[in-house]
């Protein structure tokens, strides 16, 4: 079950990695856009991303237990 600790991992760790870049990304915007509504539009759009990365994370981790557990 070593195979399901390091997909896990690997999962875990494109979902930080994800969820580094959209911080990354929002904190240039915050820093670029004076619009309100622009920004509004900007953070909607990564708030979908931004899920995404967590759901992988959080998968990534359940497969890390399951195989630890297995």
């Amino acid at each position: 079950m070593d195979f399901l600790i390091l997909l896990g991992t690997i999962v875990t760790l494109i979902g930080l990695c994800i969820l580094i870049w959209c911080i990354l990304r929002v904190n240039k915007a915050r820093k670029n856009i004076t619009d309100d509504n622009e920004m509004r539009d900007k953070l909607k759009s990564m708030a979908a991303i931004n899920m995404l990365a967590l759901f992988l994370s959080f998968i990534g981790l359940l497969i890390v237990i399951f195989g630890i557990i297995l």
